[in-house]
């Protein structure tokens, strides 16, 4: 894999760090900012097992309980993937750098240089486009009338295996 850290542009996207890991089979993570306890433990666990297992992760990592998640899999190796709802951040924290720098790190954007706010609209474009790079999407949890809400009411997940912790609503 290459270590380039260079912002690359795709038609739909910009990225930053090893544009390698597209290639492998991606697994999203989404879940609402506000969600129950026990949605919470399971995402923890979730995130370490995964880890574990080597699986690459894609998500926005925006909400708290996807930053936690994020922060699980940092310490693994497996490849991760981080798409934001703004263009990329001026400050990049170490642990990301060290991602970045062991080329297990892509960050992608829909957006142009000077969105630097993350907006309800931008992060409907950010999980649509997450939705349509994952091979799997994990939905953790959805508020009602929430953003993840509404890309589940939408077709964008038509063709998607879909992964809830609640295997009855597993699609």
């Amino acid at each position: 894999m290459k270590n380039d850290h260079k912002i690359h542009c795709n038609k739909n996207y910009k990225t930053l760090g090893n544009v390698d890991i597209l290639k492998f089979h991606k697994t999203a993570f989404l879940c609402s900012r506000k969600c129950p306890a026990k949605i919470i433990l399971r995402s923890y666990d979730w995130a370490i097992e995964q880890r574990e297992k080597g699986a690459c992760i894609i998500s926005g990592f925006h909400s708290q309980i996807e930053k936690d998640v994020f922060h699980y899999l940092l310490k693994g190796e497996q490849p991760i993937i981080l798409v934001l709802a703004r263009w990329f951040m001026k400050n990049v924290k170490p642990e990301i750098k060290k991602a970045l720098s062991s080329n297990r790190l892509l960050i992608i954007t829909p957006f142009v240089e000077g969105i630097t706010r993350v907006s309800n609209d931008r992060a409907n474009i950010r999980n649509q486009l997450m939705a349509e790079l994952a091979d799997d999407i994990l939905i953790a949890y959805a508020a009602k009338g929430g953003n993840i809400d509404k890309l589940i009411l939408s077709n964008s997940l038509i063709d998607k295996h879909v992964i809830t912790f609640d295997e009855n609503n597993s699609k």
